[in-house]
């Protein structure tokens, strides 16, 4: 089907009767996969050779940049980063490494022999927690704070290391905590200030408020300083609100491999990207999406769950008989494109998946022809597909293809 011939057969209510809105610019994207990720209480931590393999997978996709690592957790922490950092100069990847730093200097010394035997412009994450509640619970005052971030980041400076300036707990801190700790910040010349989540408090709203405050700070100290938004899904509103945190001045987005990290986890990188794309503001190539969800999923241990969008066992499978009929319909027409979008929200091949269509007990027997054809069985055997459609009506899930196989395959 010609584009000519689809207008008008989806009315689309998310931008009925609504100003288009205007295109962002241009979005980067971190990949915490390999650091906050791996704080999860439920992922294993993998070889260097299956990190290599995830930062392969990360360039695939088009992941701008990459946090390596926490280097003051210790020297195997140091020895995985530095081998991951060289990994990604001599594959000639297309990511720039990045590390997290508390606003230490003893935190911040090891990148400068990073970036001296990679070559890399490695970027130091140096985070402090910013909230009043973390502060009374630490016993901190702001002047305290403001001495870290002065002595930390003037070293970095000196040393001629990139920054990337980190408040925990942005979404709870008061902006005049905020304004005082990402001013000085920007005058000790932080490339980037990130804006965190860090305990997924945030709704819409008040991402769209502190992200558009923190760009306030930028606006009016007069230089071109990066804001990122990093955000926790423990209220599972970590896609919108990578969504509303762009609407207000973000320009590079944090995101997991299936949403690993503490607790509840990081906002999905897979996701973003897949929804980011959908909505236009980005334009890439994403076939290759589900390798990387894979390969994650893999190493880490991590089974993606069977209701996951778009890479789920059942995000593309469906044995319902008025959907899956409508479905063999579209696919009876020669028309992928009206398969893709005719009962699912997402076109599967934009991601490198396809719709599937098999039989279980609320099949109709159109189900059953269409399976029985695409899997060279003669569909016009009148006892064969009683058979199946008996054998799925009298079944209390759906038929997996080994099933329907032993059934079809029976001797009478």
């Amino acid at each position: 089907m010609g584009s000519e011939d689809t207008d008008g057969l989806i009315y689309d209510w998310n931008t009925a009767d609504k100003a288009a809105p205007s295109q962002p610019p241009q979005i980067t994207f971190d990949d915490e996969t390999l650091r906050d990720g791996l704080q999860s209480p439920s992922v294993h931590d993998p070889p260097v050779d299956a990190k290599k393999e995830i930062l392969d997978r990360m360039a695939s996709i088009g992941i701008d940049t990459a946090n390596l690592g926490l280097p003051g957790a210790g020297e195997s922490h140091c020895n995985d980063i530095m081998e991951l950092a060289l990994h990604i100069r001599d594959a000639g990847l297309p990511i720039r490494p990045n590390v997290a730093c508390r606003t230490v200097i003893s935190d911040i010394e090891p990148v400068a022999d990073m970036i001296q035997r990679s070559g890399l412009p490695i970027l130091a994450c140096c985070f402090i927690g910013s909230s009043p509640i973390r502060q009374f619970t630490e016993s901190w005052t702001l002047d305290i704070l403001l001495g870290h971030v002065e002595k930390s980041l003037t070293w970095a400076r000196d040393h001629q290391i990139p920054v990337m300036f980190v408040t925990e707990d942005t979404t709870r801190a008061h902006p005049d905590d905020l304004r005082a700790l990402y001013g000085l910040a920007i005058d000790l010349g932080a490339e980037r200030l990130c804006v965190c989540d860090t305990c997924g408090h945030a709704t819409p709203d008040g991402t769209r408020q502190v992200v558009s405050f923190v760009k306030s700070i930028v606006e009016a100290k007069g230089r071109e300083v990066g804001i990122d938004w990093h955000g926790h899904r423990d209220r599972n509103l970590d896609i919108i609100n990578c969504m509303a945190a762009v609407e207000a001045g973000a320009t590079e987005i944090h995101g997991a491999a299936l949403g690993v990290g503490e607790r509840a986890g990081n906002a999905p990188m897979d996701l973003i990207l897949a929804n980011f794309n959908l909505l236009g503001w980005i334009d890439r190539d994403l076939t290759a999406l589900g390798d990387y969800v894979l390969t994650c999923s893999k190493h880490l241990k991590v089974p993606v769950p069977h209701n996951y969008p778009i890479f789920g066992h059942d995000a593309f499978l469906t044995g319902t008989g008025v959907h899956a009929a409508a479905v063999i319909k579209a696919l009876k027409k020669g028309d992928a494109w009206l398969a893709d979008r005719v009962y699912s929200g997402v076109p599967a091949a934009d991601f490198g998946q396809r719709q599937r269509v098999s039989v279980g007990y609320m099949s109709g027997k159109s189900n059953v022809l269409f399976w029985l054809e695409a899997n060279n069985y003669d569909a016009t055997d009148d006892a064969l597909v009683e058979r199946v459609f008996a054998a799925a009506k009298n079944s209390d899930h759906l038929l997996t293809d080994d099933e329907l196989h032993a059934i079809a395959s029976e001797e009478h």
